[in-house]
């Protein structure tokens, strides 16, 4: 009998200790990792419009837009003033046209326009009095000289790591023509940063982009010609005088 108590106990305390390991468990707090907020990549080829400082929203109608350079070029007469025209008040109203090589509308988003014609229009109606057809049909050398006047006032460079080199270090922010082996635009310079505005022939329309991730700004040639620091330039600006194009 004994012997049999003893068992009996055994088989209890096995029974509770059974019982205790299977029962509710009180959880530990967890510790939890030191977290890194992992921020998403930024598109180093977006332009930020506000930082720019530019107009991509046309105001008004393009008649009237059109109408007002008669009053800019007699009571406002500097480089910054016709740069801020095209910029800012001729330009937005083209962004979106079609592009096609054979294209020459001279209505923004109204037919079609090719790169040598959306720079002649638009320098056209900013009140620069040039043959628009006569000089879309040159290349961009030709074009260059047509809007320098003097060599003094165009450059060519050879290869993207050229052009920039240069125009950071020569080169003042502005608005310039540049002209490449088979396209052309107008190139503006930013707080030392290229921009490349054009009717683009890979994207199929007229768009602002940064120069450097743009594929139709690649080319062995750029022929950049001064607009809004170029003296002569505006000084026939002003005055409405004829410029002569450069033809072969």
């Amino acid at each position: 009998m004994k012997d049999l108590s003893v068992l009996c106990f055994i088989s209890v305390l096995i029974s509770c200790s059974s019982q205790e390991s299977t029962g509710p468990v009180s959880e530990t707090p967890k510790v939890l990792e030191d977290s890194v907020e992992v921020l998403p990549e930024v598109d180093p080829t977006l332009i930020d419009s506000t930082s720019l400082g530019l107009n991509f929203t046309p105001k008004g109608t393009y008649n009237e837009t059109k109408s007002d350079v008669n009053r800019l070029r007699s009571t406002k007469n500097s480089g910054k003033d016709l740069e801020d025209y095209l910029l800012n008040k001729i330009i937005p109203h083209w962004y979106g046209t079609p592009w096609d090589f054979n294209g020459y509308t001279a209505i923004p988003n109204q037919g079609v326009i090719a790169c040598g014609y959306f720079v002649s229009t638009t320098l056209l109606h900013a009140g620069i009095n040039i043959n628009r057809y006569h000089l879309a049909q040159q290349g961009g050398t030709n074009e260059a000289k047509s809007l320098a006047l003097n060599d003094d006032n165009m450059r060519t460079m050879w290869g993207y790591d050229s052009l920039q080199t240069v125009m950071k270090r020569d080169y003042e922010d502005g608005l310039y023509f540049v002209g490449l082996d088979h396209h052309v635009g107008y190139l503006y310079m930013k707080d030392k940063v290229l921009y490349f505005i054009h009717s683009n022939y890979i994207d199929d329309k007229v768009m602002l982009e940064k120069a450097e991730y743009s594929a139709a700004f690649q080319s062995n040639i750029y022929v950049i010609a001064e607009i809004s620091t170029n003296d002569e330039l505006l000084e026939k600006w002003r005055k409405g005088e004829v410029f002569t194009v450069v033809r072969n």
